[in-house]
Formats: C-alpha cells, sequence, structure tokens
C-alpha cells in the first residue's frame, strides 16, 4: 500500500494535499503580489505597477520646514519620506503657518493701534508699522511652528 492511499483512507491525504497546494501557491508568489501588487511586462522584464499619492504643492513655509527636517531631523524627515506622508505633512505645515501668520498680523495691528485712521492720516507711517508687524509675526511663526 503507497503513503498515498494510506493517507486516503484515513481521510488526511485531503487535508495535507490541501495545506501542500496552499504552501505551493504562496511560494510561487512574491510579497508584493501577496500584498496585492501587480507587475507589467516592459522589454522583458517585469516591473511593479507603483504609483505615488496625490502631490500637494508645499509653499514657502513647509518648504522652510523641509530644510529643518533635512538639517535637524534626519530621522524624522526619512521616516515621513519612507512612510509617504511626507508632502502631505508639509503641505499641512504650510497651511497652519498661514492661518497662524494672518491671525499674528492682526492681533499684532491691533495691539500697535494700526487702524483705517491712522490709513487716512499717515499712509507711509501705516505701511513701515505693518511691514514691521509682518515679519515680527514670521519670526513667531519660524520659531513656533517651523523650527519645532
Amino acid at each position: 500500500m503507497k503513503n498515498d492511499e494510506k493517507y486516503a483512507l484515513n481521510g488526511e491525504y485531503t487535508e495535507r494535499h490541501k495545506i501542500k497546494e496552499r504552501m505551493e501557491n504562496v511560494m510561487k508568489q512574491t510579497i508584493y503580489e501577496q500584498l496585492g501588487g501587480t507587475y507589467r511586462e516592459e522589454n522583458g522584464s517585469f516591473i511593479p505597477d507603483v504609483e505615488l499619492p496625490e502631490q500637494k504643492p508645499i509653499g514657502k513655509y513647509g518648504r522652510m520646514h523641509l530644510d529643518y527636517l533635512k538639517q535637524h531631523r534626519r530621522g524624522r524627515c526619512s521616516a515621513l519620506l519612507g512612510e509617504g506622508r511626507l508632502n502631505t505633512y508639509l503641505s499641512e505645515i504650510d497651511e497652519q503657518a498661514h492661518e497662524m501668520l494672518t491671525f499674528l498680523t492682526v492681533e499684532l495691528a491691533k495691539t500697535q493701534g494700526i487702524d483705517e485712521h491712522l490709513k487716512a492720516t499717515d499712509q507711509m507711517r501705516r505701511v513701515q508699522m505693518m511691514n514691521n508687524v509682518r515679519l515680527q509675526a514670521v519670526e513667531i511663526v519660524a520659531k513656533e511652528l517651523l523650527y519645532v
């Protein structure tokens, strides 16, 4: 009596056969294929079908934060890049910086007494003061949000 017949008689042949077939199928596939990846053939080579996520635009403050990450937080930058979240993260930082800048500019202008009356009476003085307020707001945003 063969081993196959022996297993078939005990009812174990079908279970072992199924397990063996599953293992053979798994071994034929790469990890990429097991995770649902596909390939396309180009010039006799198989190339993975990989698409980058949608890229959001990164503004001035996002780029400033990226420079900071590259120089001072290399591990964090590499981790975000490896996870595919760097672009989204920098875009969010840029949006937060613009919101914070707008809020701070309005608040600092109020505290320094810059109003419509000053605009009507001494326009050049108002422009000087608003430029000063804007630069102060940029410094605060950089210190509190970008270089952390």
